[in-house]
């Protein structure tokens, strides 16, 4: 009996010897700046990892729990920060590939970690001894000498836990453990169902007279398409460059149409991929959670840690921004509609797939601009430039390709992002074009966040990805102006981890209220109507000239065409998010129903019944804004009056510049937002700003 018990430990210990040597994730990275070892990595390594990261995880926080010591922030609070290191490595490579470079086994994969990554933090949050000693730290947290960051951790715990269930009874806390897992399901299932949606429809066209209108470089993206998937013709699908580009140029309205309803169909139409029960499975979960810890709606609970409070504070944001740019843009329709009449040399009927085609040639014969003039002077390697070197001109700080550093595709850029003072600040990972495994849309991720431990300062990995115009067999990839708009945005999230300088991970960098992270996003957008900044990147791709003055200059005028118009349709987002979420009552309804009513008070364009916008807001169902979108505009009253500063002391102001790296991009959640707001700007913004920049009357 011994030798067999013997002979089973061996067995055991070899296999986990095994995993180790095999397994990158077991081990710590030999790479530059220790980041991920993408070329060792392979779909079998995940889930023995996550099994393992799991484990230790388990034993730190049961150790944590079990502490004989009386609790204090460093044996309860900064013990849990510190743990769970493997869990961090893995689940940071393991969800940001699911985004950028998914297949059906990474899909499934994420459906058998759900449940176990759901219990994990249920086992977490809701052990009663943990929360004790949490508690008992947060309860002596203004009288045992802690510096304000330690402070303002040990409240975000707390609040972690309470949020996650701590304080209900043992009967309520088993029902939140399996409303929350289920919701964690769902949110994964709505998200892979957008992904295979999208991903399915094309649009393969043989016959030129289906090409009317639209411009070479469209045409040729098409053609490469096409042939990638060895095809003959030109192809069009939902990624963004293909329907945003067709949507604007094709001067075939039957297919506008065939287009827009695909991809304003998507996942609501019947079928493997229908989200309309996933939507109902949702918010009900999410009105259960509310009224289990004693909110009213979902929207009560989520605003409670944010900028707004409260869904009266979100509201006066939204009904402010609609009387305000309301006339506008009712205007701004009439005259799309105009012209187009004057086109077609009769009445028409603007409906949703004709506004970007009839818009864009309002504004080329009002401004004499559209994208095919500015796109030869946005060459992707030059914009690249022009981005990077704003944070050189702001920052001091300098990027520097690395080709030792792995990447997860071939297409994927590393750099090393140094500061003036040639310290090493990060790695910036650069994914700029789109690919049957990315799902749509742009955004900035970590694979390690920032953060201080044993005196050394642990630098972030930072990653930002795209869907941009790739290169043809005869151009190199030439943006769009909003596309370059794209690229600044994101990488002002960029700048938020990259810049971070706080000691705990859990308040560093983008880790603040979802509406404030949007400030140092947005705020990057503004230069780009600035001539002095297009002066510096903004050079033709193939004679080198810099983007004439009188195109710079049409770019500036054209700058709030439609202003009204697109505050509208954000607008709309934002209503329609927090009418989901702001429900009393489960939802029982028709999704396309409630959807046309909650948007119905800002809607300009005709409503098409068959659509629906909820079954792909991803944002709001798997992503992390429920309750939150109106964020987007809560920021750009923020970004306008900020850059206000800059505006009067010099697009380039390394003083401006300074004070905001240090108030904002540094600082993470360490502070209350307007806190940090008001010590870079001097005050709390107002909508004036906003208002003067676009042009409205106020």
């Amino acid at each position: 009996m011994k030798q067999l018990l013997f002979l089973l430990l061996f067995m055991t210990t070899m296999t986990t010897a095994s995993m180790a040597d095999e397994n990158p994730f077991f081990k710590p990275y030999d790479t530059p700046y220790g980041t991920p070892p993408f070329d060792k990595i392979k779909i079998e390594h995940y889930e023995p990892a996550f099994d393992e990261a799991i484990r230790q995880h388990k034993v730190e926080i049961e150790t944590i729990a079990a502490n004989p010591f009386a609790p204090t922030f460093q044996n309860t609070i900064a013990a849990m920060e510190y743990s769970g290191e493997m869990l961090n490595r893995v689940s940071g490579v393991f969800f940001n590939l699911l985004s950028a470079e998914s297949n059906d086994e990474m899909m499934m994969i994420s459906q058998r970690l759900s449940p176990k990554l759901s219990e994990h933090s249920n086992n977490i949050n809701l052990n009663e001894k943990l929360f004790a000693r949490v508690k008992t730290v947060y309860d002596n947290r203004l009288t045992s000498g802690l510096l304000p960051e330690q402070i303002r951790l040990v409240e975000k715990y707390y609040e972690q836990f309470e949020n996650s269930g701590a304080t209900l009874s043992a009967e309520d806390k088993e029902t939140y453990r399996k409303l929350s897992m289920e919701l964690s399901k769902t949110t994964l299932d709505f998200g892979q169902n957008n992904l295979k949606e999208t991903n399915r429809f094309e649009m393969l066209l043989t016959d030129e007279a289906d090409l009317a209108g639209l411009p070479v470089s469209i045409l040729e993206a098409a053609v490469a398409k096409a042939k990638s998937k060895g095809k003959e013709g030109w192809m069009f699908d939902l990624s963004a460059p293909s329907y945003i580009g067709f949507m604007k140029y094709s001067t075939r309205r039957d297919l506008r149409e065939k287009l827009y309803m695909a991809y304003n169909t998507k996942s609501v139409m019947g079928g493997e991929f229908d989200n309309k029960e996933n939507i109902q499975k949702i918010v009900n979960l999410r009105l259960q959670i509310a009224h289990l810890l004693g909110y009213g709606n979902y929207a009560g609970y989520a605003l409670k840690n944010r900028m707004a409070k409260n869904e009266e504070g979100v509201y006066n944001l939204l009904d402010q921004l609609t009387r305000a740019y309301g006339e506008t843009a009712r205007q701004e329709v009439k005259d799309v509609e105009a012209f187009a009449a004057r086109m077609e040399g009769k009445p028409i009927e603007i409906q949703p797939w004709d506004w970007s085609y009839y818009s864009d040639k309002l504004k080329d014969d009002r401004f004499d601009l559209n994208d095919e003039m500015t796109r030869p002077y946005f060459e992707l390697e030059n914009v690249k430039k022009g981005v990077f070197g704003l944070a050189t001109d702001l920052y001091g700080i300098t990027f520097v390709k690395n080709p030792s550093t792995p990447v997860y595709h071939p297409e994927v850029e590393a750099f090393d992002v140094m500061d003036a003072n040639g310290d090493f600040l990060a790695v910036l990972f650069t994914d700029f074009h789109p690919r049957e495994g990315k799902r749509s849309g742009a955004w900035m991720s970590s694979f390690k966040s920032q953060f201080v431990k044993n005196g050394v300062d642990s630098r972030p990995h930072i990653t930002i990805v795209m869907n941009f115009t790739r290169p043809t067999e005869t151009k190199p990839a030439l943006l769009t102006f909003d596309e370059v708009e794209t690229f600044l945005h994101e990488f002002g999230h960029a700048l938020h981890g990259m810049l971070a300088k706080s000691t705990y991970e859990t308040l560093s960098g983008t880790s603040v209220y979802r509406d404030f992270v949007e400030l140092p996003s947005q705020i990057m957008e503004n230069w780009l109507v600035e001539k002095e900044y297009l002066d510096k990147f903004a050079f033709h791709y193939q004679t080198g000239e810099k983007m004439p003055a009188q195109l710079v200059q049409k770019i500036i005028d054209a700058a709030n065409y439609n202003t009204g118009y697109l505050t509208l349709r954000q607008l709309s987002f934002g209503y329609l998010d927090m009418a989901w979420h702001t429900l009393q009552q489960p939802f029982d309804g028709d999704v396309r129903e409630f959807e046309q009513k909650a948007m119905r008070p800002v809607q300009l364009l005709p409503v098409v019944p068959e659509t629906s916008m909820s079954t792909a807001f991803g944002h709001i169902f798997s992503g992390g804004y429920a309750a939150g979108y109106y964020s987007y505009k809560w920021a750009e009253v923020l970004d306008a009056d900020a850059f206000a500063a800059f505006k009067e002391n010099g697009i380039f102001d390394k003083k401006t510049a300074q004070s905001f790296r240090v108030n904002i991009l540094e600082r993470g959640n360490t502070e209350e937002p307007m806190t940090l707001y008001k010590r870079f700007r001097g005050h709390e913004p107002t909508v004036g700003a906003l208002l003067e920049r676009n042009g409205v009357k106020q």
